[in-house]
C-alpha cells in the first residue's frame, strides 16, 4: 500500500520538476520570456488549486482507488496533448488541466496511506510516502534533459504522460482504503474547513514553498543562464537535491514520531531552509564550486518539510475527514504555488538573482513564526 501510494504520487509530482528541467528548451521552442516561464511553472499549481478540495471530498465519499486512477489517467491525456502545443496559451491551458486532473493523487494516496498506519508510525509512513515528490524529481532530472535534447519537449511530455498513466494503473490495481459510504454529516466537513489551526498550519507551512519553488523551479535555468552549465549538468544539481530530500523527508517523519510532535520538527526545518537559501543568495555570483553544493543542500532542505505539514493536517481533522483536511492543506499550498514562480521570476527581472534568493530566504522565517501558536501539536 505504501509503495503504491508513493509510486502514484511520484508519477504526478514529476510534472513540476519536468517543467523546471525542460524550461530552457521550452523557452527556445516557444520563444518564451522569463515571466512566461514562471507562468508555465505555475500552470499545474493553478489547476490543482481548483480541484484538490473536491478530490479530497470525493476520496472521503467514494474511496481512494477510483479517485486516484481517474485523475491520473486524465492527467496523462492532457500531458500527451501538451507535447503538441504550439503556443504559450495552449501549453498553459493543457498543463493547468493536467494539474487539475492529477491532483486527485495528493489526497487519495495520502489518505489511503494514513488509514493503514497507527499514529506512532504515521509520521514515518507519510514521510516515506512524501518522498514520492523528490523521487519524481530525481527521475525527471536524470531522464528528461536527454529526451528534451534529442526529441524536444514533445518527447519529454510523452514521457511524463507515460509516468502518470503508470501511476494510475498501479493505484487501480493496488490501492485499497475506506471505500464508499460517506456516513458522516456535512457539518463535520464544515467544521474541519473552519478549524483555525488547520488554516494556520496550511498558510504558515505553505510559506516554506516559496523557497522550494525558487531553488528547484528555477535552479536549472539559473545555472544555465548565469554560469553556463548545460541543461543536463544543471539538472544533476537538482537530482542531488532530490536524493537529499528523500532522506530528509523520511528522517523528519521518524523524528516527529519519536518526539510525539509534528510542529516542533516542522518549525526547525523552516529555520534550516531559511539559512540554506540565504547561503545560496550569498554565492549567486560564484564560485561554482561553492554555489553548486549550497544550491543542492538548499534544494533538499526546501523539500524536507512537506510530509510533516501533510501529516499534521490529516491528524488535526481525524481519519474520517483526513481527505478533506489534506485537500484543504494542499489547496493552500497550490494557491501559493501559483503565485511563487510568477513573483520569483518578476523579482529576478526587477532586481537580480541575488535579491530574489534573499527574499526567498525570508519567507520560511515568516512561516516559522506563524507556526508558533501550534507548538503543542
Amino acid at each position: 500500500m505504501l509503495a503504491a501510494g508513493t509510486l502514484s504520487q511520484a508519477s504526478f509530482s514529476a510534472i513540476t520538476f519536468g517543467l523546471a528541467v525542460m524550461a530552457p528548451v521550452l523557452r527556445d521552442e516557444l520563444d518564451l520570456s522569463l515571466g512566461q516561464i514562471g507562468a508555465v511553472l505555475s500552470a499545474a499549481w493553478l489547476g490543482s488549486t481548483l480541484t484538490l478540495l473536491p478530490w479530497g471530498l470525493a476520496a472521503d465519499r467514494f474511496g481512494e482507488r477510483v479517485v486516484l486512477a481517474l485523475g491520473l489517467f486524465g492527467a496523462a491525456g492532457f500531458l500527451a496533448a501538451a507535447g503538441y502545443a504550439e503556443s504559450f496559451a495552449a501549453l498553459y491551458l493543457l498543463l493547468a488541466l493536467a494539474g487539475a486532473a492529477g491532483a486527485s493523487v495528493n489526497t487519495a494516496s495520502g489518505r489511503a496511506v494514513m488509514l493503514w498506519f497507527a499514529p506512532s508510525e504515521r509520521g514515518l509512513a507519510l514521510g516515506i510516502r512524501q518522498t514520492a515528490i523528490p523521487l519524481g524529481g530525481l527521475i525527471v532530472a536524470l531522464v528528461v534533459p536527454h529526451l528534451a535534447a534529442s526529441e524536444g519537449s514533445r518527447g519529454a511530455f510523452l514521457f511524463l504522460a507515460a509516468l502518470a498513466a503508470l501511476g494510475g494503473i498501479v493505484g487501480l490495481l493496488v490501492i485499497r482504503g475506506r471505500d464508499g459510504s460517506d456516513d458522516l454529516e456535512a457539518d463535520s466537513v464544515v467544521a474541519t474547513l473552519r478549524d483555525g489551526r488547520l488554516w494556520r498550519l496550511s498558510v504558515s507551512s505553505g510559506l516554506y514553498l516559496y523557497a522550494q519553488v525558487a531553488i528547484i523551479g528555477f535552479g536549472v535555468l539559473f545555472l544555465h543562464d548565469e554560469h553556463g552549465l548545460s541543461d543536463s549538468t544543471a539538472a544533476l544539481v537538482v537530482a542531488a537535491s532530490q536524493v537529499l530530500a528523500v532522506g530528509l523527508r523520511i528522517g523528519a517523519g521518524r523524528w516527529s514520531d519519536l518526539v510525539g510532535s509534528r510542529i516542533g520538527p516542522l518549525r526547525r526545518v523552516g529555520l534550516a531552509v531559511a539559512v540554506s537559501v540565504g547561503v545560496t543568495a550569498v554565492f549567486v555570483g560564484g564560485p561554482v564550486w561553492a554555489l553548486v553544493p549550497a544550491l543542492a543542500v538548499a534544494g533538499g532542505l526546501s523539500m524536507a518539510w512537506n510530509g510533516l505539514s501533510f501529516t499534521a493536517a490529516a491528524e488535526l481533522a481525524g481519519a474520517a475527514r483526513s481527505g478533506a483536511a489534506i485537500g484543504f492543506q494542499q489547496t493552500i499550498l497550490s494557491g501559493l504555488g501559483v503565485l511563487a514562480p510568477i513573483l520569483f521570476a518578476r523579482s529576478v527581472s526587477s532586481w537580480s538573482w541575488t535579491a530574489a534568493f534573499a527574499i526567498a530566504a525570508l519567507l520560511p522565517l515568516a512561516g516559522w513564526r506563524g507556526l508558533r501558536p501550534l507548538r503543542g501539536y
